[in-house]
């Protein structure tokens, strides 16, 4: 697969892949079935994976580690695990979330990420959300003293607002800025884009695919499962799902053009944002993940770009991203 340079010295392939949805949220889970689907990055030479400690409750970093354990030294330096603290869950509420950037915390979920991944170093941390209640530079200053102590290679920021990342890049250079992107979420092009851009970091859009309604797979909300957070999310509701597939009709004539898949589009329109994005596309399926593997071999022509560029202002997208729990902390 081609790559795409994040930040200096860091290469990836130009596909991630986003492993939360082992762990949960998008309904039933199979370790054994997830470690076959691991192994298929290998195949498809998808080199980035992202997990975060938040994800299961430190399952999905056990698992990426019990995949890591099985790769031998060259094959484990072929791969750069990303992961995040930042979020605090009560072991017996489902959703409720508590932010928490104070540099003990992020020391203290640093040296279990550590040990959950069986790594003497993590690739690239992030701050999953941020808190109003710690001083960013207090929070970069920590991170920063895990990069020098060889704890983390890199730092990143999740959801922050184009300030923070000013604030935050003039502690310790950021490689990247992991937040929701996508054809029907762009609510970052107005201030935070053109300041990635500026600061010349990394983009890892998570979602990329519209929590899958870009793939064309989910047109009922009925189709999803019980534990699948989706069935109860404001924009999959039922009048939202048949008000936005007008987006997903905008798309599919280019599908067709390019012999490609809907969602295949849906990435390749990203990538076109900017030479530094990598989309970070999740799946419990090994066809989807050879899917959108192959989305970063389609370059579109410059009109298409332009024609999803625009469409946004004759579609708007109906329903909430998430609950007003799961908003805490986001673009802050």
């Amino acid at each position: 697969m081609k790559k795409r340079t994040l930040t200096q010295g860091l290469d990836v392939s130009a596909i991630g892949y986003g492993a939360m949805g082992l762990s949960e949220f998008y309904g039933q889970t199979d370790d054994r079935h997830s470690l076959q689907l691991l192994n298929k990055l290998r195949d498809l030479d998808i080199t980035f994976i992202d997990t975060a400690d938040l994800y299961g409750r430190g399952h999905n970093e056990q698992l990426i580690g019990q995949f890591l354990a099985g790769l031998n030294r060259a094959e484990r330096l072929k791969f750069t695990v990303a992961t995040k603290c930042g979020i605090e869950r009560p072991a017996d509420a489902a959703y409720a979330r508590t932010i928490n950037n104070q540099p003990d915390y992020i020391t203290r979920c640093c040296h279990a990420s550590l040990k959950r991944l069986g790594v003497e170093r993590i690739d690239l941390f992030y701050l999953h959300r941020i808190s109003p209640a710690t001083p960013i530079e207090e929070s970069m200053q920590c991170l920063s003293r895990l990069v020098q102590e060889g704890k983390i290679a890199r730092i990143g920021l999740c959801e922050a607002s184009a300030s923070t990342l000013n604030r935050a890049q003039a502690i310790h250079p950021l490689a990247a800025l992991q937040t929701e992107y996508s054809l029907w979420t762009r609510d970052i092009e107005e201030e935070i884009l053109p300041m990635v851009k500026k600061l010349g970091i990394g983009l890892v859009p998570y979602s990329p695919l519209g929590r899958g309604f870009l793939t064309g797979k989910y047109r009922k909300n009925s189709d999803f499962a019980e534990g699948d957070f989706r069935k109860n999310n404001d924009r999959f509701r039922q009048e939202n799902i048949d008000h936005n597939l007008q987006l997903l009709n905008a798309v599919t004539p280019l599908a067709e053009k390019y012999h490609a898949t809907t969602g295949q589009i849906a990435l390749a329109w990203l990538l076109a944002q900017y030479d530094k994005i990598v989309p970070i596309p999740g799946t419990k399926q090994i066809a989807y993940l050879t899917e959108n593997a192959q989305a970063a071999d389609i370059e579109l022509e410059e009109e298409d770009i332009a024609m999803l560029n625009a469409v946004h202002q004759q579609i708007e997208v109906k329903g909430g991203r998430y609950s007003e729990e799961g908003m805490k902390g986001v673009n802050a």
